[in-house]
């Protein structure tokens, strides 16, 4: 994912921070932050730790949407944000939050740093396009078997190698693509004795 601040040196984001009045926190972990109902549109930089923004449905479910650690932003333009979801801090984490309005109405907008901004931020709406596309095409698939395989072959694309090292762990695997985890370990089982994958803890590899 491009870095927000990329070819902006450390001397104009503090700059670039002050022109839009960005402010920064620093959560505690397990905690749950940016109450839903602000009615807001912001942006929110994770400067450090790891945060997940996590769906509720009406039977009480819930399902990871979005996973984010440093450097990574989120916000309602980036994901889906509303009363049925938390924001919560999974390690101790900062935050900075700018609000969208201040992006959109600045005026300084002839700084070499804010073009360069306004450029990463757009690349960065477009990385979550794909993004999300790539979701659902891993969950329009019907059964938990092609699910996995999606899933594998786009990590597999993605890092140009047939090794792929999960970014979270089997239950998360399983509320990000949508399925139940025991029935995801069996699949996963039986994907490895008929020898289309091996595992190793968080190591996959891909033998088809």
């Amino acid at each position: 994912m491009t870095d927000l601040f990329n070819n902006i040196s450390d001397k104009n984001k503090e700059k670039l921070l002050k022109i839009l009045h960005a402010h920064t926190y620093t959560y505690t972990k397990n905690l749950k932050i940016l109450s839903t109902n602000r009615g807001e549109n912001y942006i929110a930089i994770v400067d450090s730790g790891y945060v997940q923004i996590i769906q509720n449905d009406y039977n009480g479910e819930q399902f990871i949407s979005d996973r984010l650690y440093d450097g990574a932003i989120f916000g309602p333009m980036f994901s889906i944000i509303n009363n049925e979801c938390d924001i919560i801090t999974k390690e101790d984490s900062k935050v900075t939050i700018i609000d969208y309005d201040e992006i959109i109405n600045n005026t300084d907008v002839n700084n070499v740093f804010y073009k360069q901004f306004i450029q990463n931020l757009l690349l960065i709406v477009s990385e979550k396009i794909k993004e999300k596309n790539e979701r659902i095409k891993i969950i329009t698939k019907k059964t938990i078997r092609n699910r996995l395989l999606e899933y594998f072959k786009l990590a597999s694309n993605y890092n140009t190698t047939k090794t792929i090292y999960l970014p979270f762990s089997i239950t998360e695997l399983a509320e990000y693509l949508a399925i139940d985890r025991c029935a995801m370990s069996r699949e996963l089982k039986n994907l490895k004795e008929e020898g289309f994958i091996s595992i190793k803890n968080k190591k996959i590899s891909l033998l088809y």
